[in-house]
């Protein structure tokens, strides 16, 4: 298939490609990445709109034009999910709707929607109700936490009740936290320099002790369900994604593969936690820096709440907190960084890619572009108010900033946990803004963690009860 050429299309119309300068011989623009990705990424636009930068020698293209993002995510078979970034998270997640090729998804998808629909979802949000409220309740009036710390509690605990209707002792979700993060790190490295992923280095040393911990993990919660009495019979009525798994029978006839269930679970114990809760962290450290838009938030949170714990039901009277999320997803988007191979030669910004070359599409990058957003590096949740989006302007289209708001990828493989990640990030936001003040540590730096989900190293705050 990597011989065959692709038709070519015509070039993009009034789009460049364009090279990143400061290229070093060997290491091309491996330091920058690594020491300050962000700040890296976010000046790539003034280069073109298709940039191609240095990973070592090999090159690799970003997206930085909205239009590229929507052509390359809407055709997966020609950008595909392949090469060494997936083949290195094959090996650790499995090949789960997360990681598998273009030739896989669909059919995976199909298994995997029904767990995700309207039903499942309100039962889900009942789960994320009671564990938000007990969260809650564990806060004490003047003390100071490592924020992040406590949401992804939130958020893991959350996951593992809705999605495979087990619980998560505290101590077990500390080892299950400090597991994921290393992962995360690890990947980003190993993605980075894949030459070093064999090395006997303390940090591959503790990559390869969280990807056993969670692996065992995953193995143990899908071990317990399957030793319940009844389970995956044919009677049972699925009401997470788990006994929907253990349910289900392909066409054939048969159960879905013992492995196949451990693949998907794997991948929705850190998708159902490390997403939310990066969301939610991100919008309390925004939220505490601008007390404006915090003190509004109250008003509106305590004025449908009354000091109790969000109901999906109590969403759509709470806007504002929508669009808080929305702000903190678009200034932060967890998925920062999404591969994908060529498998045939095509065109992009007027640059012959041969097949085999990676493509790679930043949320970050083009949910900073001021053409798009005004001021976009300001935290301005009144821009997704309806009556607050221009008639014109620089982007020639009203519904520019909404077509390439993309959090949560585009096209076929958009995620499947976008509505389960929403509702409970803005359910819990709520509850937090009704019941309690945030106050960040005076002179406490807050800085993004270099690893494969964008999320805050360490957010201290004081925690004052309303």
């Amino acid at each position: 298939m990597g011989t065959r050429r692709h038709d070519r299309t015509p070039a993009d119309p009034g789009l460049r490609a364009g090279r990143a300068p400061g290229a070093r011989p060997l290491a091309g623009h491996l330091p920058a990445l690594y020491r300050s990705p962000l700040g890296f990424l976010g000046a790539l636009p003034r280069y073109g709109d298709l940039v191609e930068v240095r990973i070592g020698r090999r090159p690799v293209f970003m997206l930085c034009h909205p239009d590229l993002v929507r052509r390359v995510l809407t055709d997966d078979r020609t950008y595909d999910r392949e090469g060494p970034t997936y083949q290195r998270s094959r090996r650790a997640m499995g090949n789960g709707l997360a990681t598998c090729p273009q030739a896989e998804h669909r059919t995976q998808r199909r298994l995997m929607q029904p767990a995700f629909g309207p039903d499942h979802l309100a039962r889900y949000a009942t789960v994320m109700r009671r564990t938000i409220g007990e969260a809650m309740d564990g806060w004490r009036h003047g003390q100071q936490v490592d924020l992040g710390g406590e949401l992804f509690a939130l958020a893991t605990r959350t996951a593992v009740r809705a999605l495979f209707d087990a619980d998560l002792p505290p101590a077990e979700g500390r080892e299950l936290h400090e597991a994921l993060d290393a992962f995360l790190k690890g990947i980003y490295r190993q993605t980075l320099l894949p030459w070093a992923a064999a090395l006997p280095t303390p940090g591959n040393r503790r990559y390869g002790r969280a990807l056993a911990h969670w692996q065992a993990y995953t193995a143990r919660l899908v071990g317990t369900r399957r030793a319940r009495p009844g389970t995956g019979g044919s009677g049972d009525v699925p009401k997470d994604v788990l006994s929907h798994l253990l349910s289900t029978r392909l066409p054939d006839g048969a159960p879905v593969a013992g492995d196949a269930v451990h693949d998907q679970c794997t991948a929705l114990v850190l998708a159902g936690s490390e997403t939310t809760a990066s969301a939610l962290a991100w919008s309390c450290h925004l939220l505490s820096h601008h007390r404006d838009v915090a003190e509004e938030l109250y008003a509106e949170a305590h004025g449908v709440l009354r000091g109790r714990t969000a109901t999906q039901e109590d969403l759509p009277g709470l806007p504002l907190t929508g669009r808080v999320v929305t702000e903190a997803l678009r200034l932060y988007p967890p998925a920062w960084l999404i591969p994908r191979v060529t498998t045939v030669e095509t065109e992009l910004a007027g640059r012959c890619l041969p097949a085999g070359n990676m493509v790679v599409f930043s949320p970050y990058i083009i949910h900073r572009r001021g053409d798009l957003y005004p001021e976009p590096g300001r935290f301005r949740p009144g821009r997704w108010a309806e009556e607050d989006v221009p008639a014109d302007g620089p982007a020639a289209d009203r519904n520019a900033s909404l077509r390439a708001y993309v959090p949560f990828g585009l096209g076929a493989h958009r995620c499947i946990g976008e509505s389960f990640a929403l509702t409970e990030a803005t359910m819990a936001l709520a509850t937090i803004a009704a019941r309690w003040r945030l106050q960040a540590v005076p002179g406490a730096a807050v800085r993004p963690a270099a690893r494969a989900v964008l999320a805050p190293e360490y957010l201290p705050m004081y925690l004052y009860a309303r």
